[in-house]
């Protein structure tokens, strides 16, 4: 009976942990205030606060056994932190590259723009559909864009045998237009017809040899780095030039091709009519996407699997920390077996003492995990680190962020590990015949 009674607790308590892990911030505030209410309100409440804070106030006597807790907890939840910051600041720098009112063309079931090609035709059949922005001259802002890879010397690295692969985008003058976030920091624009490139400052970052002036090569060719330019995005790991230079380098039996083709809609709600428009054209067999949709499915494989790698570190770490806290909070109740059978002893009742044994064990955890999190933001916080992109073979430049939502989820952690730290013994201590508790130290 004890054995199915302890099975069906333990099988309730992980059910209640995935809830928990499951809620909202502002799940929290109100958990307090109706706890709040408990202990103002009803008799076993008022129990229960009385008998937290004589614990409360017990725990500077108890720093060594305390700070076990404290600390276990921190370490995991700051490296489950800084794992899912490392996802989110990848899937951040891959949304913030599209938007609702930018559309991107591919070729039909091309999973992305490295194995997408569109000929010349198609690129002017695409520029006439409807629902495309017109700048001021009245041209549709639509941008042929081509993409290819090429291999640089890693930063830091042996410039003999540390390469990285960079995304080159062959662009015209409207991917300027299109992309007004993308702002030259340092030198100037390529000039059309010349071997003249600009470098993303993530990509300045991360290669060796792109500061302007300097001559770097690529394959056979010798290209000049002009300028470099900022956008905050993914754009920022690439190097452009110009599309009718870099296509015939890259694709000599297909110069006047591009990978994709980017266009800047009236409104959000161009989309359809404008997709509906490409798709049922008898001349093209394209897939037609939001960009903001197209970055964002580009991110999610990457995304799930540093989360995944997360949540698995941080629960194996996370075991061992309920260890630890299911170890000190058993010595603690054993430290004060006596007063609590005192305490049950003058009509305290079992509820109360469960109560109060379970909130100093999650002050514990919320103050581990507030000094994880915080450690985390220091350490972490726009940290810059880089990725092969989704779908490509090229490196992505990104930084970790460390966002509300993140360090939400590591303080849910904590609190789980010290819920489940505190139970066990608190339901040791509400259940020792009071008898027996007095009899010992």
């Amino acid at each position: 009976m004890k054995f199915l009674l302890g099975l069906l607790t333990l099988i309730v308590v992980i059910i209640g942990v995935f809830v928990f892990l499951s809620l909202p911030w502002f799940a929290l505030p109100v958990l307090l205030a109706v706890l709040a209410l408990w202990m103002l309100v009803t008799q076993r409440g008022k129990q229960a606060a009385s008998v937290t804070a004589v614990g409360i106030s017990t725990l500077t006597q108890r720093l060594g056994s305390s700070a076990v807790i404290v600390i276990g907890i921190a370490g995991v939840v700051a490296v489950l932190v800084a794992l899912l910051a490392m996802a989110n600041g990848y899937s951040e720098t891959l949304r913030r590259s599209g938007s609702t009112d930018t559309a991107i063309v591919l070729r039909g079931a091309s999973a992305s723009e490295i194995s997408s090609v569109l000929s010349h035709d198609n690129a002017v059949v695409i520029a006439q559909a409807p629902g495309i922005a017109k700048d001021a001259q009245g041209k549709p802002i639509a941008s042929p864009e081509l993409v290819a890879a090429a291999n640089l010397p890693i930063k830091g690295g042996n410039p003999e045998e540390d390469f990285g692969s960079v995304q080159i985008r062959g662009i015209g003058d409207e991917a300027w237009q299109l992309r007004s976030n993308a702002k030259i920091i340092a030198g100037r624009k390529f000039t059309p017809g010349l071997r003249e490139l600009v470098a993303g400052k993530g990509a300045q970052r991360q290669f060796a040899g792109l500061d302007v002036d300097h001559d770097i090569k690529l394959g056979n060719q010798t290209w000049k780095i002009v300028g470099i330019f900022e956008s905050k995005d993914a754009m920022d790991s690439e190097l452009w030039g110009d599309a009718d230079v870099v296509g015939p380098t890259y694709r000599p039996n297909g110069a006047n091709s591009s990978s994709s083709v980017f266009v800047r809609l009236t409104s959000a709600d161009a989309f359809e009519p404008f997709k509906a428009a490409l798709t049922s054209d008898p001349r093209l067999q394209v897939d037609v996407d939001t960009t903001v949709n197209y970055f964002s499915k580009q991110s999610e494989g990457t995304s799930k699997a540093i989360t995944a790698i997360g949540i698995v570190v941080g629960t194996i770490m996370a075991i061992g920390a309920v260890f630890g806290a299911l170890n000190t909070m058993f010595a603690a109740v054993a430290t004060r077996a006596r007063e609590i059978a005192t305490l049950r002893a003058i009509g305290f009742r079992g509820v109360p003492v469960v109560v109060a044994i379970m909130l100093e064990t999650m002050l514990l955890a919320l103050l581990g995990g507030a000094l994880g999190g915080l450690l985390a933001w220091l350490v972490f916080n726009g940290y810059s680190a880089s990725t092969l992109a989704a779908g490509t073979t090229a490196q992505l430049t990104f930084q970790f962020n460390v966002s509300p939502a993140v360090l939400w989820t590591g303080i849910k952690w904590a609190l789980a590990i010290g819920f489940i730290g505190g139970l066990y013994p608190a339901l040791r201590a509400a259940r020792m015949p009071v008898t027996t508790a007095l009899r010992e130290q």
